[in-house]
Protein backbone atom coordinates (compact mmCIF):
# COMPACT_ATOMS: atom_id res chain seq x y z
CA UNK A 1 0.00 0.00 0.00
CA UNK A 2 1.35 3.43 -0.91
CA UNK A 3 1.31 5.93 1.98
CA UNK A 4 0.26 9.35 0.73
CA UNK A 5 1.70 12.54 2.28
CA UNK A 6 -1.68 13.65 3.66
CA UNK A 7 -1.89 10.39 5.62
CA UNK A 8 1.47 11.08 7.21
CA UNK A 9 0.36 14.64 8.01
CA UNK A 10 -2.78 13.31 9.67
CA UNK A 11 -0.78 10.90 11.79
CA UNK A 12 1.45 13.69 13.06
CA UNK A 13 -1.57 15.85 13.83
CA UNK A 14 -3.29 13.01 15.69
CA UNK A 15 -0.29 12.69 17.99
CA UNK A 16 -1.32 15.97 19.59
CA UNK A 17 -5.03 15.14 19.73
CA UNK A 18 -6.25 13.03 22.67
CA UNK A 19 -9.28 10.75 22.19
CA UNK A 20 -12.49 11.84 23.84
CA UNK A 21 -13.57 10.41 27.15
CA UNK A 22 -16.12 7.59 27.23
CA UNK A 23 -19.54 8.97 26.47
CA UNK A 24 -18.31 12.14 24.72
CA UNK A 25 -18.92 10.78 21.22
CA UNK A 26 -21.73 8.35 20.58
CA UNK A 27 -20.61 5.38 18.52
CA UNK A 28 -16.91 5.11 19.45
CA UNK A 29 -15.57 1.57 19.88
CA UNK A 30 -13.45 0.42 22.85
CA UNK A 31 -11.61 -2.89 22.54
CA UNK A 32 -9.75 -5.24 24.84
CA UNK A 33 -7.55 -7.90 23.22
CA UNK A 34 -5.56 -10.69 24.80
CA UNK A 35 -3.39 -13.24 23.00
CA UNK A 36 -1.69 -16.08 24.83
CA UNK A 37 -0.13 -19.40 23.95
CA UNK A 38 -1.63 -20.91 27.11
CA UNK A 39 -4.98 -20.77 25.30
CA UNK A 40 -3.39 -23.18 22.80
CA UNK A 41 -1.77 -25.21 25.63
CA UNK A 42 1.82 -24.14 24.87
CA UNK A 43 4.28 -21.80 26.59
CA UNK A 44 6.98 -20.57 24.24
CA UNK A 45 8.13 -17.86 21.79
CA UNK A 46 5.30 -15.31 21.31
CA UNK A 47 3.88 -16.14 24.70
CA UNK A 48 1.53 -13.26 25.50
CA UNK A 49 0.13 -9.98 24.22
CA UNK A 50 -2.56 -7.53 25.25
CA UNK A 51 -3.89 -4.37 23.65
CA UNK A 52 -6.41 -1.71 24.66
CA UNK A 53 -7.72 0.49 21.87
CA UNK A 54 -10.18 3.24 21.01
CA UNK A 55 -11.52 3.90 17.51
CA UNK A 56 -13.77 6.84 16.72
CA UNK A 57 -17.13 6.68 15.02
CA UNK A 58 -17.69 7.65 11.37
CA UNK A 59 -16.22 10.75 9.70
CA UNK A 60 -18.99 13.13 10.76
CA UNK A 61 -18.06 12.45 14.39
CA UNK A 62 -14.36 13.07 13.88
CA UNK A 63 -12.54 16.41 14.25
CA UNK A 64 -13.09 18.77 11.33
CA UNK A 65 -9.41 18.66 10.32
CA UNK A 66 -9.57 14.85 10.02
CA UNK A 67 -12.73 15.03 7.94
CA UNK A 68 -11.20 17.58 5.56
CA UNK A 69 -7.99 15.60 5.07
CA UNK A 70 -9.89 12.37 4.42
CA UNK A 71 -12.03 14.08 1.79
CA UNK A 72 -8.84 15.46 0.17
CA UNK A 73 -7.27 11.99 0.01
CA UNK A 74 -10.37 10.49 -1.64
CA UNK A 75 -11.93 13.32 -3.68
CA UNK A 76 -13.42 10.97 -6.32
CA UNK A 77 -14.46 8.15 -4.00
CA UNK A 78 -17.57 7.56 -1.94
CA UNK A 79 -16.03 8.10 1.51
CA UNK A 80 -18.20 6.03 3.84
CA UNK A 81 -16.13 5.93 7.03
CA UNK A 82 -13.22 7.96 8.31
CA UNK A 83 -11.88 7.20 11.76
CA UNK A 84 -8.97 7.94 14.05
CA UNK A 85 -7.78 5.66 16.83
CA UNK A 86 -5.40 5.22 19.74
CA UNK A 87 -4.03 2.12 21.45
CA UNK A 88 -1.77 0.83 24.21
CA UNK A 89 -0.28 -2.67 24.38
CA UNK A 90 2.44 -5.07 25.43
CA UNK A 91 3.89 -8.20 23.78
CA UNK A 92 6.16 -10.79 25.44
CA UNK A 93 8.58 -13.30 23.90
CA UNK A 94 10.56 -16.12 25.53
CA UNK A 95 12.57 -19.18 24.47
CA UNK A 96 10.97 -22.61 24.78
CA UNK A 97 13.10 -23.55 27.79
CA UNK A 98 12.07 -21.04 30.46
CA UNK A 99 13.79 -22.97 33.28
CA UNK A 100 17.30 -22.14 32.03
CA UNK A 101 18.95 -19.19 33.76
CA UNK A 102 21.64 -18.82 31.08
CA UNK A 103 21.19 -17.82 27.44
CA UNK A 104 19.59 -20.57 25.33
CA UNK A 105 21.90 -20.18 22.35
CA UNK A 106 19.76 -21.91 19.71
CA UNK A 107 16.46 -20.30 20.75
CA UNK A 108 15.05 -16.79 20.56
CA UNK A 109 15.85 -14.12 23.17
CA UNK A 110 13.62 -12.97 26.00
CA UNK A 111 12.00 -9.67 25.02
CA UNK A 112 9.22 -7.32 26.06
CA UNK A 113 7.63 -4.63 23.87
CA UNK A 114 5.54 -1.90 25.52
CA UNK A 115 4.01 0.63 23.14
CA UNK A 116 1.35 3.19 22.36
CA UNK A 117 -0.09 3.88 18.94
CA UNK A 118 -2.23 6.23 16.87
CA UNK A 119 -4.05 5.26 13.69
CA UNK A 120 -6.08 6.52 10.74
CA UNK A 121 -8.73 4.41 8.98
CA UNK A 122 -10.43 5.47 5.74
CA UNK A 123 -13.23 3.31 4.31
CA UNK A 124 -14.42 3.95 0.76
CA UNK A 125 -16.93 2.39 -1.59
CA UNK A 126 -15.44 0.89 -4.73
CA UNK A 127 -17.66 2.59 -7.30
CA UNK A 128 -18.29 0.69 -10.54
CA UNK A 129 -16.88 -2.64 -9.35
CA UNK A 130 -19.26 -5.59 -9.27
CA UNK A 131 -16.94 -7.68 -7.08
CA UNK A 132 -15.39 -5.34 -4.49
CA UNK A 133 -17.87 -3.53 -2.25
CA UNK A 134 -15.71 -1.63 0.26
CA UNK A 135 -12.05 -0.74 0.70
CA UNK A 136 -10.35 0.07 4.00
CA UNK A 137 -6.98 1.82 4.28
CA UNK A 138 -5.21 1.85 7.64
CA UNK A 139 -2.06 3.66 8.75
CA UNK A 140 -0.78 3.14 12.30
CA UNK A 141 2.23 4.56 14.11
CA UNK A 142 3.43 2.61 17.17
CA UNK A 143 6.12 4.04 19.47
CA UNK A 144 7.41 2.29 22.56
CA UNK A 145 10.24 0.63 24.45
CA UNK A 146 11.96 -2.75 24.31
CA UNK A 147 13.92 -4.21 27.22
CA UNK A 148 13.58 -4.11 31.03
CA UNK A 149 11.44 -0.96 30.98
CA UNK A 150 8.81 -2.88 29.00
CA UNK A 151 8.21 -4.80 32.27
CA UNK A 152 7.99 -8.18 30.58
CA UNK A 153 9.49 -10.09 33.49
CA UNK A 154 7.24 -8.43 36.05
CA UNK A 155 4.07 -9.05 34.06
CA UNK A 156 4.77 -12.64 33.02
CA UNK A 157 6.10 -13.89 36.34
CA UNK A 158 3.46 -11.94 38.26
CA UNK A 159 0.70 -13.65 36.29
CA UNK A 160 2.43 -17.03 36.62
CA UNK A 161 2.53 -16.59 40.39
CA UNK A 162 -1.18 -15.77 40.47
CA UNK A 163 -2.12 -18.89 38.48
CA UNK A 164 0.44 -21.11 40.23
CA UNK A 165 2.65 -21.70 37.19
CA UNK A 166 6.46 -21.90 37.32
CA UNK A 167 8.20 -18.58 36.73
CA UNK A 168 10.42 -17.96 33.71
CA UNK A 169 14.00 -17.86 35.01
CA UNK A 170 15.95 -16.33 32.13
CA UNK A 171 14.69 -12.75 32.01
CA UNK A 172 18.14 -11.47 33.05
CA UNK A 173 19.17 -12.30 29.46
CA UNK A 174 16.47 -10.22 27.76
CA UNK A 175 17.18 -7.67 25.03
CA UNK A 176 18.70 -4.36 26.12
CA UNK A 177 16.66 -1.18 26.48
CA UNK A 178 15.91 0.34 23.07
CA UNK A 179 13.22 2.71 21.80
CA UNK A 180 11.05 1.15 19.12
CA UNK A 181 9.07 2.47 16.16
CA UNK A 182 6.70 0.74 13.74
CA UNK A 183 4.89 2.51 10.89
CA UNK A 184 2.24 0.11 9.60
CA UNK A 185 0.19 0.48 6.43
CA UNK A 186 -2.48 -1.90 5.20
CA UNK A 187 -5.27 -2.05 2.64
CA UNK A 188 -8.23 -4.43 2.82
CA UNK A 189 -10.97 -5.14 0.32
CA UNK A 190 -14.40 -6.56 1.26
CA UNK A 191 -16.16 -8.37 -1.56
CA UNK A 192 -19.86 -8.33 -2.22
CA UNK A 193 -21.31 -11.33 -0.34
CA UNK A 194 -22.59 -14.47 -1.98
CA UNK A 195 -25.65 -16.05 -0.35
CA UNK A 196 -25.31 -19.85 -0.13
CA UNK A 197 -27.87 -21.71 2.02
CA UNK A 198 -29.44 -18.46 3.18
CA UNK A 199 -26.15 -17.25 4.71
CA UNK A 200 -23.60 -14.63 3.61
CA UNK A 201 -20.15 -15.53 2.29
CA UNK A 202 -17.44 -12.97 1.52
CA UNK A 203 -13.68 -12.68 1.06
CA UNK A 204 -11.40 -10.02 2.55
CA UNK A 205 -8.02 -9.87 0.74
CA UNK A 206 -5.36 -7.59 2.22
CA UNK A 207 -1.86 -6.29 1.59
CA UNK A 208 0.50 -4.09 3.54
CA UNK A 209 3.66 -3.92 5.56
CA UNK A 210 5.65 -2.27 8.35
CA UNK A 211 8.75 -0.08 8.56
CA UNK A 212 10.84 0.44 11.67
CA UNK A 213 13.52 -0.95 13.92
CA UNK A 214 10.96 -3.23 15.62
CA UNK A 215 9.63 -4.96 12.51
CA UNK A 216 10.08 -4.37 8.79
CA UNK A 217 8.08 -6.66 6.53
CA UNK A 218 5.71 -6.87 3.56
CA UNK A 219 2.55 -8.94 3.85
CA UNK A 220 -0.37 -10.30 1.85
CA UNK A 221 -3.30 -12.39 2.99
CA UNK A 222 -7.01 -13.11 2.82
CA UNK A 223 -9.89 -14.11 5.10
CA UNK A 224 -13.02 -16.06 4.16
CA UNK A 225 -16.16 -15.45 6.27
CA UNK A 226 -19.54 -17.22 6.45
CA UNK A 227 -22.45 -16.11 8.63
CA UNK A 228 -25.36 -13.71 9.02
CA UNK A 229 -25.23 -9.88 8.91
CA UNK A 230 -21.45 -10.08 8.55
CA UNK A 231 -20.77 -6.52 7.39
CA UNK A 232 -20.28 -5.20 10.95
CA UNK A 233 -16.48 -5.32 10.52
CA UNK A 234 -13.56 -6.28 8.26
CA UNK A 235 -12.70 -9.37 10.31
CA UNK A 236 -11.75 -9.57 14.00
CA UNK A 237 -8.82 -7.43 15.19
CA UNK A 238 -5.56 -9.15 16.14
CA UNK A 239 -2.22 -7.79 17.36
CA UNK A 240 0.37 -7.06 14.64
CA UNK A 241 1.89 -8.73 12.71
CA UNK A 242 -1.10 -11.11 12.56
CA UNK A 243 -3.78 -10.78 9.87
CA UNK A 244 -6.14 -8.29 11.51
CA UNK A 245 -9.41 -6.51 10.93
CA UNK A 246 -10.57 -3.12 12.21
CA UNK A 247 -11.35 -2.77 15.92
CA UNK A 248 -14.46 -0.66 15.21
CA UNK A 249 -17.92 -2.24 15.24
CA UNK A 250 -20.51 -1.13 12.65
CA UNK A 251 -23.64 -2.51 14.24
CA UNK A 252 -26.47 -0.32 15.53
CA UNK A 253 -28.44 -3.21 16.97
CA UNK A 254 -29.52 -6.74 16.36
CA UNK A 255 -27.49 -9.91 16.02
CA UNK A 256 -24.75 -10.96 13.60
CA UNK A 257 -22.15 -13.69 13.47
CA UNK A 258 -19.62 -15.41 11.26
CA UNK A 259 -17.07 -18.17 11.26
CA UNK A 260 -13.84 -17.41 9.46
CA UNK A 261 -10.58 -18.87 8.20
CA UNK A 262 -7.63 -17.03 6.71
CA UNK A 263 -3.94 -16.85 6.09
CA UNK A 264 -1.17 -14.31 5.68
CA UNK A 265 2.36 -14.52 4.28
CA UNK A 266 5.13 -12.13 5.34
CA UNK A 267 8.52 -11.37 3.84
CA UNK A 268 10.53 -10.25 6.87
CA UNK A 269 13.54 -7.95 6.59
CA UNK A 270 13.76 -7.02 10.28
CA UNK A 271 12.38 -8.53 13.50
CA UNK A 272 14.10 -7.18 16.60
CA UNK A 273 12.73 -10.06 18.67
CA UNK A 274 14.83 -12.44 16.56
CA UNK A 275 17.61 -10.21 15.17
CA UNK A 276 18.42 -8.71 18.55
CA UNK A 277 19.11 -5.10 19.49
CA UNK A 278 19.81 -2.54 16.78
CA UNK A 279 22.39 -0.44 18.59
CA UNK A 280 24.04 -2.92 20.99
CA UNK A 281 25.25 -6.51 21.03
CA UNK A 282 22.63 -8.98 22.22
CA UNK A 283 21.52 -12.55 21.83
CA UNK A 284 19.96 -13.27 18.43
CA UNK A 285 18.98 -16.14 16.14
CA UNK A 286 18.96 -16.57 12.36
CA UNK A 287 15.44 -15.63 11.33
CA UNK A 288 13.55 -17.07 8.40
CA UNK A 289 12.72 -14.58 5.67
CA UNK A 290 9.27 -15.98 4.91
CA UNK A 291 6.71 -16.60 7.65
CA UNK A 292 3.08 -17.64 7.40
CA UNK A 293 0.08 -17.36 9.73
CA UNK A 294 -3.05 -19.48 9.43
CA UNK A 295 -6.09 -18.74 11.56
CA UNK A 296 -9.70 -19.71 12.14
CA UNK A 297 -12.37 -18.74 14.62
CA UNK A 298 -15.78 -17.20 15.27
CA UNK A 299 -17.09 -13.67 15.86
CA UNK A 300 -20.48 -12.67 17.29
CA UNK A 301 -22.02 -9.20 17.65
CA UNK A 302 -25.15 -8.08 19.50
CA UNK A 303 -26.28 -4.53 20.19
CA UNK A 304 -22.84 -3.12 19.33
CA UNK A 305 -20.86 -5.61 21.45
CA UNK A 306 -18.54 -8.01 19.59
CA UNK A 307 -16.81 -11.10 20.96
CA UNK A 308 -14.33 -13.01 18.82
CA UNK A 309 -12.23 -16.12 19.47
CA UNK A 310 -9.30 -17.00 17.18
CA UNK A 311 -6.72 -19.76 16.92
CA UNK A 312 -3.51 -18.78 15.11
CA UNK A 313 -0.89 -21.18 13.74
CA UNK A 314 2.48 -19.59 12.87
CA UNK A 315 5.19 -21.27 10.82
CA UNK A 316 8.76 -21.48 12.10
CA UNK A 317 10.28 -18.02 12.43
CA UNK A 318 13.97 -18.91 12.87
CA UNK A 319 16.51 -21.59 12.05
CA UNK A 320 16.67 -24.55 14.44
CA UNK A 321 13.19 -23.81 15.77
CA UNK A 322 11.85 -27.22 16.73
CA UNK A 323 8.23 -26.76 15.75
CA UNK A 324 5.69 -24.23 14.55
CA UNK A 325 3.86 -22.08 17.09
CA UNK A 326 0.21 -21.56 17.91
CA UNK A 327 -1.68 -19.22 20.20
CA UNK A 328 -5.22 -18.18 20.97
CA UNK A 329 -6.77 -14.73 20.89
CA UNK A 330 -9.85 -13.30 22.61
CA UNK A 331 -11.22 -9.89 21.67
CA UNK A 332 -14.07 -7.98 23.28
CA UNK A 333 -15.30 -4.74 21.69
CA UNK A 334 -18.11 -2.45 22.82
CA UNK A 335 -19.61 0.46 20.94
CA UNK A 336 -20.82 3.41 23.01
Amino acid sequence: MRLTPPLAILLLAALSSAPPAIGDTDGDTYTFQIENDRIANTDRHYTSGFRLSWVSEAVDSDPQWAREILETIYPLADLRRGRIGASFGQSLFTPEDTNARTVVQDDRPYAGWLYGGISLHAQTADVGNNIIRDRLDTVELDIGIIGPYAFGEEVQNGVHELINVAKSKGWDNQLDTEPGVMLIGERRWRTRPLRPFGLELDLIPSGGGSLGNVMTFASAGAMLRLGENIDFDFGPPLIQPSLSGLAAVDNDGGFGWYVFAGGQGRAVARNIFLDGNTFSDSHSVDKKTFVGDFQFGVAVVYEGVRLSLTQVFRTREFERQRQADRFGALTLSARF
